[in-house]
């Protein structure tokens, strides 16, 4: 088996992560062309292309595996730099960019549990990259070879990963006690399915269905057409319903202390979205790893259903 060059594997995942030549030089302190020569050494050493030069560059499938060999790498060395910081504490310095340890975790999660989970890691030394995408998405991340670990709906395992049940995250629609009365819409009275054409729904991005996944689970709707808002972020989302820009469906946990002191009002109380969280990582004896698993189950455990 072929001994690639750590230099050239790390060249190839800078230009992926920082999406072109110029940025990955500015990040590793070579030329530009230095760059280039690496990448060109690395895929004559491979015998195939490993960048597709489109906008954004993207990995080929021979890209991604070297990728992920390179993000495994990675965790060999946060293992070795955390076993160091035991032995010989005053060895350790700065941490470099190539040792980052990336996870992928859906923009709910964050904004309610998820930073809890890291946060004695990170005050430990861990050198975190946390990237968000949609709860449906996460795992491409993983598939693709970018992280090590992802938060996400799916369930089934991809090869070489492990599977961790996290609990559920229970979901609500609601509005500001403030939003004007829109359409013949009142908040004051209940919901119904009457009023969907007529009022704003507000989601995450166009990948984000839980807005249209609940009002169909909610009035058992085959069909659903909302008009909806975009705000990519999940506490601007809350900002935009207590602004009135209409109704969001969002983590209970996230708003249930304005439902209790007035400031939302809760539509449907008689019905909420439970939505199944799972952690998948590589399967690879890892402390870095493990301990991240531990982390993250525990404190779902707490505070998911």
């Amino acid at each position: 088996m072929s001994t690639f060059d750590p230099d050239a594997l790390e060249c190839l995942a800078a230009i992926v992560e920082e999406g072109g030549f110029e940025r990955a030089a500015v990040r590793l302190s070579i030329t530009q062309s230095a760059v280039s020569q690496r990448l060109r050494s690395l895929e004559a050493q491979v015998g195939t292309v490993l960048i597709v030069r489109s906008r954004p560059l993207k990995a080929t499938a021979a890209g991604q595996l070297l990728l992920k060999h390179t993000k495994q790498m990675r965790l060999l060395r946060a293992d070795l730099e955390r076993d160091m910081k035991e032995l010989a504490p005053s060895s350790s310095g700065g941490t470099r960019e190539d040792e980052r340890v990336a996870i992928a975790i859906n923009a709910d999660s964050i904004a309610t549990w998820a930073l809890d989970a890291l946060g004695e890691l990170v005050r430990e030394g861990l050198p975190l990259e946390i990237i968000t995408d949609d709860q449906d998405f996460t795992q491409e991340w993983l598939r693709g070879g970018q992280v090590l670990g992802c938060v996400t709906t799916l369930k089934a395992a991809l090869r070489g990963c492990k599977v961790v049940p996290l609990g559920a995250m229970n979901y609500i629609a609601v509005c500001a006690d403030s939003m004007p009365a829109n359409k013949g819409f009142d908040h004051k009275k209940s919901l119904t399915a009457h009023h969907l054409k007529d009022i704003p729904f507000i989601a995450f991005n166009r990948k984000d269905d839980m807005q249209t996944e609940f009002v169909a689970k909610a009035f058992g709707l085959k069909r659903v057409g909302l008009q909806q808002l975009f705000v990519p972020s999940t506490q601007a989302q809350l900002r935009a319903v207590r602004d009135g820009w209409g109704v969001s469906v969002l983590p209970q946990m996230l708003v249930q202390s304005a439902i209790d002191s007035g400031e939302l009002v809760h539509l449907l109380p008689q019905f909420s979205l439970p939505v199944q969280l799972y952690w998948h990582c590589w399967n690879l004896e890892s402390e870095v790893l493990d301990s991240l698993t531990h982390a993250i189950q525990s404190s779902a455990k707490r505070l998911l259903k």
